[in-house]
């Protein structure tokens, strides 16, 4: 039997296991290299290396969304969109291969990572959310918006994780 202090001291170390993702190509806040920025603003539009610790351990999948909240079209541009991410997953590469069924559409309408291009003037900020889902897999006929996969996975998060950092041009 636990007494109450270990009890207690188990509970909080759970508790504190808050998912977390990370990148080694950019700090959370900082400023995304231009790499990872899209040929149309002059870099080479390779998807970062992300990481993720700490995730659920009834988690049967991942999904990630990359957004861009001051894009100057309604609601944002969505630069990623992946989804169907093995549960035995924690990482993603740079410039990742992914098979079909888990790349969404993004508001460029492909199926495809689309780096950061924001017009020239204040950096834009992106966000990048991984989710842990109850949800083995995701099945669609075609690739998912990201609206369309929030919506599907609504009711399905066990724990997000949040990576925010900023790019710019001139």
């Amino acid at each position: 039997m636990l007494s109450l202090p270990t009890l207690t001291s188990l509970v909080l170390a759970a508790a504190s296991a808050v998912m977390t993702l990370n990148s080694g190509d950019f700090s959370s806040g900082g400023t995304i290299p231009t790499a990872f920025m899209a040929t149309d603003c002059g870099g080479q539009n390779r998807s970062p290396g992300l990481v993720w610790a700490n995730a659920p351990k009834n988690a049967k999948s991942f999904a990630l969304v990359m957004h861009d909240p001051d894009a100057p079209i309604a609601g944002g541009f969505d630069h990623w969109v992946v989804y169907n991410l093995p549960a035995a997953t924690h990482e993603l590469a740079v410039n990742a291969k992914l098979s079909a069924n888990q790349l969404g559409t993004t508001s460029r309408n492909t199926a495809d990572y689309y780096g950061p291009c924001p017009p020239p003037g204040p950096p834009h900020h992106y966000t990048l959310t991984l989710y842990a889902l109850d949800l083995a897999h995701i099945d669609t006929s075609m690739p998912l918006t990201a609206s369309q996969l929030e919506q599907r996975i609504a009711g399905h998060v066990l724990a997000r994780a949040v990576l925010r950092a900023t790019a710019g041009r001139p």
